[in-house]
């Protein structure tokens, strides 16, 4: 089983989300599909039909946040490495080709947001940088090519 690796803040964001959708969205898909099967004919149904794919799409998804929550494993940050690159870790990085200056706190995919710089452990830069030291060179390969990043700290 592979674990899901969470913050407080994470994990309380995840049972949040699922608390909506089971109490709160999939009753209101839940009285569409009753309303449209109410309006007859099954079979030429437009409304009734979609209201069932959303709520197969909806179900879908508790299922998939039920599974990531009895997966899940909370980072405690105070126990947290800062000799080399690990999961909660804020690292800055110098791009060598561009010469630019990066900063990159890496989360679990479910925490990743690239509008904060939170990127997650299992992107190909996350993966690059993970078990890195300050002032290693980690050579990183993505879609547009080749990434060299030298670690100029870690937090």
């Amino acid at each position: 089983m592979e674990y899901v690796y969470l913050t407080a803040e994470g994990l309380e964001k995840l049972k949040n989300t699922l608390h909506e959708l089971k109490f709160v969205k999939r009753p209101e898909i839940s009285q569409k599909v009753a309303t449209a099967r109410d309006h007859g004919d099954l079979k030429e149904n437009a409304e009734y039909h979609a209201a069932r794919e959303e709520l197969s799409l909806i179900e879908t998804k508790i299922q998939d946040m039920q599974d990531r929550l009895a997966r899940a494993r909370l980072i405690d940050a105070s126990e947290i490495n800062t000799e080399e690159v690990s999961i909660l870790n804020t690292v800055k990085v110098k791009d060598l080709k561009r010469g630019r200056e990066y900063r990159y706190v890496l989360v679990s995919a479910e925490e990743a947001d690239i509008k904060q710089d939170k990127i997650s452990i299992a992107s190909p830069v996350g993966k690059g940088l993970l078990g890195k030291k300050v002032g290693d060179i980690a050579e990183i390969q993505v879609p547009a090519g080749l990434l060299r990043y030298e670690i100029l700290s870690i937090e």
